[in-house]
């Protein structure tokens, strides 16, 4: 609590250790960005051999967050501390490792930079309050689901169930709503886009979403409370139809082709944790 009282007062202090933190878990998120799927990836494939009756894989590196430590993926040296530095470490090396001269994604201080806005962003807002440590979890696990979607069209439960139950628990607190609304907005988020896929897939005979953008809206109702659903589904569908359009009109591929429908949802649930009782509130004071 005294130390809760001394970020009250220092604000600057405040926000300098949130922006220091957050560039160190956003080393972390490109870690959970990379592995994780691969990590499921690797469960299945067992899984799969476990129901064939095949022996099981003796020659694969088993991935975990953890182990095997930090590594470049063309030469596998170990990478060491100093050059594991956010942000920092990318510009000293020129965007290459250090042992192999091997270019280095550009996405890891791009996630490092974006985790570091978030945050300060969010603590800017809510100051120092449980709000904002909520609003911090929010927005780590959605970048991490926002890269993984982009990259495997994939949400894993692992993130989506674990931002659904933080969110039923902080209604507990009511940090963004209370109890009741979260469960109903836990309850409407998951129904409304089953009941959508379930309309689509009886027309067309096709899939046109999948179960994971289920749990992802049913964890922002949890966070949000019922009331901010319609306002998610109208930006994520208004940014991704936006998206969309810019991609075939620059390509000049009118096909269609899957669309990663996670992104949108957690941009849209961030600006409506931030922003979206300004949004309503002047939505309301134009149209009465």
């Amino acid at each position: 609590m005294e130390s809760m009282q001394f970020f009250a007062e220092h604000r600057d202090a405040f926000l300098f250790v949130v922006g220091l933190v957050s560039l160190l878990i956003g080393s972390f998120l490109n870690v959970v960005i990379y592995r994780l799927p691969r990590i499921m990836q690797q469960h299945w494939s067992e899984e799969c051999r476990i129901y064939l009756r095949l022996k099981p894989h003796t020659d694969t590196d088993k991935l975990s967050l953890s182990l095997p430590f930090s590594h470049c993926p063309r030469c596998k040296k170990t990478i060491r501390p100093w050059h594991n530095i956010p942000i920092l470490s990318f510009l000293w090396l020129k965007g290459r490792c250090a042992h192999c001269k091997a270019h280095i994604s550009l996405r890891y201080p791009l996630v490092e930079g974006l985790t570091c806005l978030v945050s300060l962003y969010a603590a800017a807002k809510f100051g120092a309050t449980p709000q904002t440590f909520a609003a911090l979890l929010f927005g780590w696990i959605c970048i991490c689901l926002t890269f993984i979607d982009i990259d495997y069209h994939l949400l894993p439960d692992e993130l989506t169930l674990s931002l659904l139950w933080a969110g039923l628990f902080f209604s507990i607190f009511y940090l963004f709503t209370n109890s009741q609304d979260a469960i109903l907005g836990a309850l409407a988020g998951y129904l409304i886009f089953a009941a959508i896929q379930w309309l689509f897939r009886l027309i067309t005979h096709k899939t046109g979403m999948g179960q994971g953008d289920y749990k992802l809206l049913a964890a922002i109702g949890a966070f949000l409370g019922w009331q901010m659903l319609p306002l998610v589904i109208l930006l994520a569908s208004v940014s991704g139809l936006i998206f969309a359009l810019t991609q075939m009109v620059l390509r000049k591929n009118y096909t269609s082709t899957p669309l990663p429908f996670g992104p949108y949802l957690a941009i849209a649930g961030w600006v409506a944790l931030l922003w979206g009782n300004e949004i309503m509130k002047y939505y309301l004071h134009i149209m009465w």
